[in-house]
C-alpha cells in the first residue's frame, strides 16, 4: 500500500491559450470573471515595448476600467508587492492582469495574496501558507523562460535581508495563461538567452526531481528537446517566428513540468544568489547548472543519461562517467553559443560570501526535491566550483 501512495502525483495547470494572437483574448476572459476594474501589472521595460498600451486598450474597448501598476523591479520586491496591493484595494479592483516576464507575474501573484489576506507578503514564504482565495489572475508572458504564467511559484526579493524567498501554492496558479509567441519579439538577445536557459534548467531539474512522474516527465523531456534544438538559433535569428514559437512552447512545457515536480539545487542556489546580487534569474541559473549536474549525477544516473540522449548525445557504449562528461560539455557549449559563459567570480562573488549564500539556499523549498540530499557544506562546495 505504501508503494501505491508514493506513486500518486498531482498535476495543476491554468487554462492555456497558446499561439499567435492569444493576448488579444484578454478582455473576453476578464469579462468571464465578472471584471469591472482591472489591475494591470507590468514593468517599465514592457511599457516601453508597447505591450501595456495594447492590453490596456483591449480591456477598455470592452468597457472595463483599468488601473496600471508598473513599479516592478527586475527582481520584484516586498515593498512593491505591498504598494501594488494598496493600489488594488484603494481602486476597488476585482481582477488582476499581468503582462511581462517573471517579475510582473510573480509580483501580481503576491499582490493577489496580500490583497485578500491583509498582511505582509513575507509571511507566505514556503509551501501552502495561503488561506483565502485570491483574485482571478490572467497572465500574458512576454519572455520564454520563467513560466510564472503556468506555475504554482512566486519568487519575491527582500532587499533588507538580501534574499529571495519562494511562495509555493496552488492558489497562485493563474486562472488563464495567454501564451503568445509574438510578445517575445521585443526581447533582447541577452534576455532571450537568459530566459531560455532558465527554461532549460526548469526542465532538467523537473526530470531528475524526486517529485517527478509520468505527467511531468513527458513535458520536461519535450521542453529539453525543443530548447536544445532551437535556442542558439533564435539568439542568432531573432526575427524567425517559427523558432520563437518553438522556444515559447518549450518554456511552457518546462513550466508545467517544474510547477508539478518542483525543482532542485540549481534553483535553490540561484534564488539565494539572485537575492544577494540582484542579478537576472536565468543568468544565475546559467552559472550554476553544470556544477549541480555534476553534484547530482551519481544520484540520478539513468535520468541524466536520458537527458543526454534527449539533447542529441549518442550514449551507446559509453560509461556513466563518459556520459556525465559529455552532458556537462554539451551544456557548457550551449551556454557559450547563446553568450552566457560567465562565472560567479565575474560578478563579484568571493569565497567569504559563500557561507551566507549557502545558509539561504539550504532553506529554499526547491532543495527538498533535489535528487541528492544536500547539507550546507555540499552547497558551499558547488558554489566554490562555480567561482
Amino acid at each position: 500500500m505504501a508503494q501505491e501512495i508514493s506513486s500518486l502525483r498531482k498535476f495543476v495547470a491554468p487554462e492555456i491559450i497558446f499561439g499567435s494572437g492569444a493576448r488579444k483574448m484578454v478582455s473576453n476572459y476578464a469579462k468571464t470573471f465578472g471584471a469591472q476594474k482591472v489591475l494591470l501589472v507590468s514593468d517599465p521595460g514592457v511599457v516601453n515595448a508597447g505591450w501595456v498600451v495594447e492590453i490596456e486598450a483591449l480591456l477598455q474597448q470592452e468597457g472595463l476600467d483599468v488601473v496600471r501598476f508598473t513599479q516592478v523591479s527586475p527582481n520584484p520586491r516586498t515593498e512593491e508587492v505591498m504598494l501594488g496591493s494598496q493600489v488594488y484595494l484603494e481602486n476597488g479592483c476585482d481582477v488582476i492582469v499581468a503582462i511581462g516576464g517573471g517579475s510582473p507575474m510573480d509580483c501580481a501573484k503576491a499582490i493577489g495574496i496580500v490583497s485578500t489576506h491583509g498582511t505582509q507578503i513575507r509571511e507566505f514564504e514556503g509551501i501552502d501558507k495561503t488561506t483565502n482565495p485570491i483574485p482571478p489572475l490572467i497572465f500574458i508572458p512576454t519572455t520564454a523562460g520563467t513560466s510564472a504564467d503556468v506555475s504554482q511559484f512566486a519568487i519575491i526579493s527582500d532587499q533588507q535581508d538580501r534574499v529571495k524567498f519562494s511562495i509555493v501554492s496552488k492558489s497562485v496558479v493563474p486562472d488563464v495563461s495567454l501564451i503568445d509567441p509574438d510578445t517575445t519579439s521585443t526581447m533582447s538577445p541577452f534576455l532571450t538567452a537568459c530566459t531560455g536557459v532558465d527554461a532549460l534548467v526548469h526542465a532538467i531539474e523537473a526530470f531528475v526531481s524526486t517529485g517527478s512522474g509520468a505527467l511531468t516527465d513527458m513535458n520536461a523531456l519535450d521542453a529539453i528537446r525543443l530548447i536544445n534544438s532551437h535556442l542558439a538559433l533564435l539568439v542568432e535569428q531573432p526575427e524567425d517566428k517559427y523558432l520563437r514559437e518553438q522556444i515559447m512552447l518549450g518554456s511552457m512545457k518546462a513550466g508545467l513540468a517544474f510547477s508539478n515536480a518542483i525543482l532542485g539545487a540549481v534553483h535553490a542556489m540561484s534564488h539565494s544568489l539572485g537575492g544577494f546580487l540582484d542579478l537576472p534569474h536565468g543568468l544565475c541559473n546559467a552559472m550554476l547548472v553544470e556544477h549541480v549536474i555534476d553534484y547530482n549525477y551519481s544520484s540520478a544516473e539513468d535520468r541524466f543519461a536520458v537527458i543526454a540522449q534527449t539533447m542529441g548525445i549518442d550514449t551507446r557504449g559509453l560509461t556513466s562517467r563518459q556520459i556525465q562528461t559529455r552532458l556537462r560539455n554539451h551544456v557548457q557549449a550551449l551556454k557559450r553559443d547563446v553568450g552566457l559563459p560567465d562565472t560567479l567570480g565575474k560578478f563579484g562573488v568571493n569565497m567569504s560570501d559563500i557561507p551566507y549564500l549557502s545558509t539561504n539556499a539550504i532553506k529554499d523549498p526547491c532543495i527538498l526535491t533535489n535528487p541528492r540530499r544536500s547539507n550546507k557544506r555540499d552547497v558551499e562546495l558547488v558554489y566554490e566550483e562555480a567561482l
